[in-house]
């Protein structure tokens, strides 16, 4: 019985995502896990926003179109507007960046040509997650690098913050993603912060009878207040996602969403919710069965519509495609 049930394990993989494993540089690039792992150190030891920062444009290039880092290309001539410069990808951390940047800069020294930019983003994001004491997953490698990159199809993919809930979780479900799935992947909000633009609307001026959302906390108001008061002459002004632990994965995020702590109008509607507050309230009291789902998501995540053979390439650069497209 084994054969046939692994046979059926395969084929309700996608096909391209089933083409990947977790030793396909065993061979043509043995030294990939460690140049990695060591440059990872090294900037997030250097600069603690690197991790949150990948993990943000982790989810941003695969959710748009798939995990084939378009989101890296830089616009020119050729490709006028590029998924980087989306309106909500303008905002993305140039450390994380910088870091894959890096990373290929290792490789194409150590195995030309053989490493695409996308595994090293997914390889990235996995290393990160565990430095600052997240969950350990697989990651499957193969992934080609896109061919395209278009900014319009960023709008119509990403969830917003201003959205209702049943708008987010539409976005999710369109992608093949379940309420579950979203809740785990959610739980990212436990490290990084958040520019004052995206939340000034709950803290000043709310509505004609309350000038804060009522459903935060007041001593979060009070502060963030504080923080944002400059917000529109300073646009670089942000707060933490979570104000207890901001440096450290763990479960805080979804204790803070339940005592009015949560950040963004989506992190307080996740705690209000029939649909969400269940796992809401399972993750804040069990940060095991967080990092159980949030490994199974971010896995999942990682093989969302990859690239593989010609639906691709191995960029030399990651930022730029290594031919002009429709030239």
């Amino acid at each position: 019985m084994a054969l046939p049930i692994l046979f059926l394990l395969f084929i309700s993989l996608p096909f391209s995502s089933a083409k990947l494993n977790v030793d396909y540089y065993k061979t043509t690039c043995p030294d990939f896990e460690r140049i990695v792992r060591e440059n990872v150190f090294t900037k997030q030891s250097a600069s603690p926003a690197t991790a949150p920062g990948i993990l943000r444009l982790f989810f941003h290039d695969c959710i748009t179109d798939g995990c084939d880092a378009s989101i890296l290309i830089t616009s020119n001539a050729y490709t006028p507007h590029a998924e980087r410069d989306a309106d909500l990808n303008l905002s993305l951390s140039g450390d994380a960046f910088d870091i894959i940047a890096q990373i290929k800069t290792a490789l194409e020294l150590a195995c030309p040509g053989v490493v695409s930019c996308s595994d090293i983003v997914a390889q990235t994001t996995r290393d990160l997650v565990k430095m600052v004491g997240g969950p350990y997953y697989p990651v499957r490698l193969g992934r080609k690098d896109s061919l395209t990159s278009d900014a319009t199809k960023v709008d119509a993919s990403l969830p917003k913050t201003n959205m209702s809930m049943d708008q987010i979780i539409a976005k999710f479900t369109a992608k093949g993603f379940t309420v579950r799935e979203m809740v785990a992947l959610t739980g990212a909000h436990t490290i990084g912060f958040t520019h004052c633009k995206e939340f000034s609307d709950r803290i000043f001026n709310f509505s004609k009878t309350s000038d804060a959302d009522p459903s935060m906390h007041p001593k979060l108001v009070a502060g963030l207040r504080q923080v944002c008061q400059n917000y529109t002459v300073d646009p670089s002004m942000a707060a933490f996602n979570d104000v207890r632990s901001p440096g450290k994965f763990d479960n805080a995020y979804y204790q803070n969403v339940l005592k009015g702590l949560g950040l963004l109008r989506s992190d307080s509607l996740l705690g209000l919710d029939a649909r969400t507050r269940p796992l809401v309230e399972l993750y804040a009291k069990d940060q095991q069965a967080f990092f159980n789902d949030f490994a199974k998501a971010m896995e999942k995540l990682s093989v969302f519509q990859v690239k593989t053979g010609r639906q691709g390439e191995v960029r030399s650069r990651c930022d730029q495609f290594n031919h002009i497209p429709n030239a």
